[in-house]
């Protein structure tokens, strides 16, 4: 059961509005559209890994550095978003 009301925190904090740091935004049409492109970036990056995990991309160097990338850029860009959303609080 504790381990069930971790995930459930864990989803709130990332994608419930009343929960994660864009709630900090007043504007619930800015808050939803925030989410939403976060959403859809996901959505792209898990995508693109299960294509190249199911083996339709032949492996090479470049690929990997590429899908590495991948990874990093939508945690730096949700990270990003989550920091200025709190910060536009403090102001």
């Amino acid at each position: 059961m504790e381990k069930i009301k971790k995930v459930v925190n864990l989803y709130r904090i990332v994608m419930d509005l009343r929960f994660n740091p864009l709630r900090y935004i007043p504007d619930p049409v800015m808050q939803a559209y925030l989410l939403t492109a976060l959403f859809v970036m996901w959505s792209g990056f898990f995508g693109l890994l299960a294509i190249y995990y199911l083996g339709w991309l032949g492996y090479s160097i470049p690929l990997s550095i590429g899908l590495h990338m991948l990874i990093l850029v939508p945690i730096i860009i949700t990270n990003a978003v989550f920091i200025d959303a709190e910060r536009r609080l403090n102001k």
